[in-house]
Parts: C-alpha cells; sequence; structure tokens
C-alpha cells in the first residue's frame, strides 16, 4: 500500500467522502463513492489483511472509529485465523443480495479474494423482511447502526431488503470485496489443458468484462430461486394451494402514518371475526396478513382463490396453478384494489386516503401475487468440479439452497445460516485437513439441519455464533453423511482419485468407528457411575449428583462418599460448603492415601473444571471401584448425645434416635428395678426358710 504518498488535503477528501459514504442510498452511488476513496488513499480491493488496515489508518473519526471497532472485534474470532484460513483462495459471487454479501463479507474474512458480481444496477425490492434475534445480533457486531440508525426501533424486528443491501455492501467494500454491477454470468470456463497454471474462469455478459480474466477457486451462487448451477438437482415440497400477495406502498413518514400500528401477522384461525368482518364488508376473503412500517408501508397476505375470482383479480379458474396465475389471467387493475382495500381494512383505515403504491424496477405498482403451494429446495448444498487438476469448490446460498416459507418468516435467517456455512465449508476445504469428500459430507450433514431450524431451537448463546456449525445448532452432527454417500457430488475427468479418497477414508474410519465405540462405552460409564453415586449419596443432601463433572466441583460428593464408607478418615460435618477448593483437595488427598493418584489439583478442579471428561471419568471409576461392595460404615452410639459426629443425619432422625436411646434406657432401669425386688423376695424367703 501507498500509504505514505498520500497528501493531508487528499486523506481530509476522503474523510469527507466516507461520511458521503455512510449515508449513501444508492447501489451506484456506493460504489462511485467507495472507489473515489480508494483512488485518494491509493489502494484497491484486495484481499483482508492487505486492504482494511490501510483503509482504517487513513480513515479518523468517531464514526468510522466505532465501525473499526465492531469489525476488529469480529475479525479476531479464532475461525478465521488472523485472516489467513483462507490464504491464497479466490471466490466469485453471484449475486449481490442478502446471502450473497453475506457470504462475501465472511469469505474476505477469511483471507480470500472476493468478487461479487451483480447483474442489476440498482437495489430495487421494496419487500420487507422479518429477522430473528440472532440475525440483530450479528447485524449490530457489523455496524449495522452506522449506516442505518433506524434498524429495529419499532416494536416488530424487520428491515427492507433494499436497506439491508446497502448495509451489507458497505461493510463488504470496507474489508476489502470487489463488487461489479451491470454483470451476469453465463457459465462457466473450464481451466485451459495447454496451461498448467490456469484455473477456472466465468463466461459472463458484458464478455469483454475484467472479470471474465478472475481465477477462482470457488463458485457461491446467491442469484436466487431461478438461477440454479449444474449439477444441483432440486427437489419439491407440495401442500394446499396457497396464493400470496406482497404490495408496497409510498411510506412519507408523516404524523398519521407514524400512528399506523404494524401488524406481526394474524390468521384466520387466532381471529375469525376480522377476517369474517373483512369478507362481509369487501368480498376479500384471506388466511392470514401482515403489514410492516419501513421504507415502504409492506404487506404481505394469503388469499384466498373464490375471493379472488368474485373480485374478478382472476379471469378464469384454470385447475393448474400456473396457468390459473398467469400473467394473462390476472386483472392488474382488479389485483391493485384488492391489495389497497384488503390494507386498509387491516389497519382501519388509518392510512393516508391518498396513499400511493411504491413502484418496482419495471416502473409498475410493486403489488405482486405468487404461488407458493409448492416450496423447492436443492437436494444438495455444493459439490466439486475437478478438470485438467483443478478443482472448483461449487455452493449454493439463499433462495437457490432452500425457499423460504414467508409466514414463518424464516428466509433471512436460514439464508444467513446458510451463508455461515458455505464459508465453513470454504475454510475447511482450505486447510487441507480432510479430503474434497470428507469436506462435502461434513457439509451436507450440517445442510440437513437447516430445513428445521426455527429461532427456538438454535443455540440460545448469540454473541458466541461463529463460523463453526457447532456455535449455532445445538444437536450438529458432522459425520451423519459419510464420504461414500456424496460421490457423485465430486465430478472429476480422473475416476481414480475419487477410489484414492474412498481408500483413505475407510482408513479413517475404522479409527472413527473405534472411537464411536469408546464413545458409546464411555457414555455407559458415565450413565453407571451417575446411578451408582445418586443411590450411595441419597443421605447427602449437599452432595447431589445431576452432571458427572460439575457436579463433584464443590468437593462435597467425593467427601460424603469417603465419609459413608470410611467416617474416620474425615469429618464430613466439619466441611464449608462454600470452600470448593478445600473440600477437593481434601477428598483428592484421602483418596491418594487410599491408592487412587489425582488427575487433577483439588483447586484447579474446583475453579475450571476438567476439560478431559474420560479422564474424569476413568477417576470416577477407580474410587466406584474402590467402594463397590464393601458395606457402608453403621454408627451405633448408645448415648443421644453423641450423635453430632455420627453424620449428617436430619433433624427428625436424630430427634428419633434419642427418643428410641431415652426409651431403651427407661426398660433398662425398669428392669433392673424388677430384678432387684426378686432378688430381694428371695433372700428375704431364704432367710425365713432357715429361721425355721
Amino acid at each position: 500500500m501507498n500509504n505514505h504518498l498520500v497528501s493531508r488535503e487528499e486523506a481530509a477528501l476522503a474523510l469527507d467522502l466516507f461520511e458521503e459514504f455512510i449515508n449513501e442510498q444508492s447501489f451506484q452511488l456506493i460504489l462511485q463513492c467507495h472507489d473515489r476513496i480508494c483512488e485518494l488513499l491509493k489502494i484497491r480491493p484486495s484481499v483482508f489483511l492487505d486492504f482494511y488496515p490501510a483503509l482504517k489508518k487513513s480513515l479518523n473519526n468517531w464514526k468510522a472509529n466505532t465501525l473499526w471497532s465492531k469489525l476488529d472485534k469480529r475479525a479476531q474470532q479464532k475461525v478465521y485465523e488472523g485472516g489467513r484460513a483462507c490464504s491464497g483462495k479466490k471466490v466469485l459471487i453471484i449475486g449481490a443480495g442478502p446471502c450473497g454479501l453475506r457470504s462475501a463479507i465472511e469469505a474476505q474474512l477469511l483471507g480470500a479474494k472476493v468478487v461479487v458480481i451483480e447483474k442489476r444496477n440498482d437495489f430495487s425490492r421494496n419487500n420487507v423482511l422479518h429477522i430473528w434475534p440472532f440475525v440483530i445480533k450479528d447485524l449490530m457486531h457489523l455496524g449495522v447502526k452506522i449506516f442505518f440508525g433506524k434498524f429495529c426501533v419499532g416494536s416488530i424486528n424487520h428491515i427492507s431488503i433494499r436497506q439491508l443491501q446497502y448495509v451489507l455492501l458497505k461493510v463488504a467494500l470496507c474489508l476489502g470485496v470487489e463488487v461489479h454491477s451491470g454483470v451476469s454470468l453465463e457459465g462457466l470456463v473450464p481451466p485451459d489443458v495447454d496451461d498448467p497454471d490456469a484455473g477456472w474462469k466465468a463466461c459472463i455478459q458484458p464478455e469483454d468484462h475484467p472479470v471474465s480474466q478472475f481465477e477462482f477457486d470457488m463458485i457461491i451462487g446467491a442469484n436466487g430461486k431461478r438461477a440454479v448451477f449444474d449439477g444441483f438437482k432440486r427437489k419439491e415440497f407440495r401442500g394446499k394451494l396457497a396464493i400470496a400477495i406482497t404490495a408496497n406502498f409510498v411510506n412519507n413518514r408523516s404524523e398519521q402514518e407514524a400512528c399506523v400500528e404494524e401488524i406481526s401477522g394474524v390468521a384466520f384461525i387466532f381471529n375469525q371475526k376480522f377476517f369474517n368482518d373483512m369478507c362481509e364488508q369487501t368480498g376479500i376473503d384471506l388466511e392470514n396478513i401482515v403489514y410492516y412500517k419501513d421504507d415502504t408501508h409492506y404487506f404481505v397476505m394469503t388469499a384466498k382463490k373464490h375471493s379472488l375470482l368474485w373480485r374478478n383479480v382472476l379471469h378464469n379458474d384454470y385447475p393448474d396453478t400456473q396457468t390459473l396465475l398467469a400473467p394473462e389471467n390476472i386483472n392488474r387493475e382488479a389485483l391493485y384494489e384488492y391489495a389497497l382495500e384488503a390494507a386498509m381494512f387491516a389497519t382501519n383505515y388509518q392510512l393516508p386516503e391518498d396513499i400511493a403504491f411504491a413502484y418496482n424496477h419495471h416502473g409498475e405498482p410493486d403489488v405482486a401475487m405468487f404461488d407458493f403451494t409448492s416450496m423447492f429446495a436443492s437436494e444438495n448444498a455444493c459439490r466439486i468440479v475437478e478438470r485438467n487438476g483443478k478443482q472448483l469448490l461449487m455452493a449454493l446460498v439463499g433462495d437457490g439452497l432452500l425457499e423460504p416459507f414467508w409466514p414463518t418468516g424464516s428466509g433471512c435467517a436460514r439464508g444467513f445460516l446458510g451463508c455461515f456455512d458455505a464459508c465453513y465449508m470454504l475454510k475447511r476445504w482450505a486447510s487441507g485437513e480432510k479430503t474434497p469428500l470428507e469436506v462435502i459430507a461434513e457439509r451436507e450433514s450440517i445442510y440437513r439441519l437447516l430445513a428445521q431450524t426455527t429461532s427456538e431451537n438454535l443455540c440460545k448463546d448469540l454473541a458466541s455464533y461463529t463460523l463453526d456449525p457447532r456455535t449455532r445448532y445445538p444437536n450438529s452432527n458432522s459425520r451423519k453423511v459419510l464420504p461414500i454417500h456424496v460421490r457423485h457430488l465430486y465430478d472429476t475427468d480422473r475416476p481414480e482419485k475419487i477410489e484414492t479418497m474412498m481408500r483413505k477414508t475407510a482408513s479413517i474410519s475404522k479409527e472413527e468407528k473405534e472411537n464411536i465405540r469408546s464413545l458409546k462405552a464411555l457414555k455407559n460409564t458415565e450413565s453407571r457411575l451417575m446411578s451408582w453415586f445418586k443411590l450411595h449419596l441419597f443421605d447427602y443432601p449437599l452432595a447431589d449428583i445431576s452432571d458427572i463433572c460439575t457436579s463433584f466441583q464443590t468437593g462435597q460428593p467425593l467427601c460424603a462418599l469417603i465419609h459413608r464408607y470410611r467416617p474416620e478418615l474425615l469429618d464430613y460435618n466439619s466441611l464449608d460448603p462454600e470452600d470448593y477448593s478445600g473440600n477437593c483437595s481434601l477428598a483428592f488427598s484421602v483418596l491418594e492415601g487410599m491408592g487412587i493418584k489425582p488427575v487433577i489439583g483439588g483447586e484447579d478442579f474446583a475453579s475450571r473444571g476438567i476439560e478431559d471428561k474420560a479422564l474424569w471419568i476413568s477417576y470416577l471409576q477407580s474410587v466406584y471401584l474402590l467402594f463397590k461392595g464393601q458395606i457402608p460404615y453403621i454408627h451405633r452410639k448408645a448415648n443421644a448425645t453423641e450423635t453430632a459426629d455420627d453424620g449428617p443425619e436430619s433433624k427428625t432422625a436424630r430427634k428419633n434416635r434419642k427418643s428410641d436411646a431415652s426409651s431403651l434406657m427407661k426398660r433398662v432401669k425398669r428392669r433392673r428395678t424388677e430384678d432387684a425386688v426378686v432378688s430381694a423376695i428371695c433372700i428375704w424367703l431364704v432367710l425365713g426358710v432357715c429361721m425355721i
């Protein structure tokens, strides 16, 4: 970088332009502003470690520094390995939608060279996205508030697609991602067989665009559900007929509009009167309706076919959904009236009477009607193609991977999760630690979780989310799909490579099978030990066992067990329940004297626990074998006053013991009295006989 050549005037102008960059609301103007900043600072988009430090050093004001602090914290996550995890790898991303840009950010932080192409010249989607809590946290960590101060200030968490694209685009550009508009993918160009150094390229439009010379190792398809790479089959999920209508109205941000309450989602079964009244008064019959107030007034609803026919939105009824919703069968003016009247009724006619439709990129009112009777998902999330010795890792994200079901509000959240999973696959592939087949198998294993994911069944610690699936999915199993199951996803002109990989995988699998057996045995041992300890420590309430590791950190369970069998070795009742370290050290010391060597110091175990669970279970197994089969010590004390040293008995037990001892003493005294009387009588009789 040539920061030392930047004059003060250029640096000051770059800082002024950065203010414009932060506030800009146009795809083209954002790109132009960023290009001008790079020219002034004499830098150009490159890998993270080359570009970001130079930009950060040159732009210094409170807004910039706030952004840098957030991006620095993100980049410091271990998974990125200091921006070197994917050093030397090049990634081409198709589509600058939310998922394409989110993938670009992660791939850039991993250290790859990232290029994004977008066929459109502007972001024109008005629709509004519902966002899950982890998406909010994720965007906050990327500095969304710096670029969009109104983020999630309403009663419902949402953001317009266009605004989300602006935010992610700005973050990506600040990290060094290269973005090109007006460029579309036509196909892939394999490496030149005559050039051993040649890599994969893209066939694009326009043909003479510089991106046509870019050689890449990975390509990510983020250009929607209709644009899928070759080799990715799609599966269809069909339900009953469902027709959705989306409508966007201009938000003039007037006082009247500000008072209109949003609708997070009203369904017929939960508010039948509302929908019945709407049907009776307007002829509009809906299954549900949602209203979000963002850059536009956004409505989405599910309409019943009979009401669309009755209102002349549909000219004719057809059994085939595609024919039913074909453009020639839709009365656009009637559709606009239908959407407007539904919106007005749903908001109790609080919207302005002269409210106007927002316009889409075709210059038409932004009202759409579509069928979501069928939902599509890709059968696989990735594949690898190898030609002339060069591998190309291919992945899908967003709607092309898993089409969202809009009533659940899952589109953005599952889209982001898919982006993280795809970039984690890139990291695993770049590391070379696994064979390509193993990388594919691991990615497909995680993909199996995506369709079932909800905001409730993700990991609860949102702040700890990283690219690693284990931080996000509580039940992730990276070995659910095996390499042998994904052989068809590795397309190579050298079939013998697959056999070589399979042999290597097979040898690893034997070790993995042995590990699985060991884990099963360990789990069985853990279960048996838990049951045994619970049974034998039943009379010691402070020594409750709920976890094989953490429950023992108080030191009480081991001390209680020793006291149960060998009370002469320690005084349980004198233990301080709060002195975890002292209790652990005492137990370990006593057990060491009995021949069981400690595996960790008492203080360390009490404060930090033990990472090697298997080692700890082995230690407890030794304790179990030491006492197993022995008879617990039986306390036999005649004097009730001595019971204080006998063990952790309850007050009731001590009272009962005292009562029993008192009764026994009374019986003994009575028997002694009776014996004395009998003896006296016997003596008197003997003396009387003698006198006679």
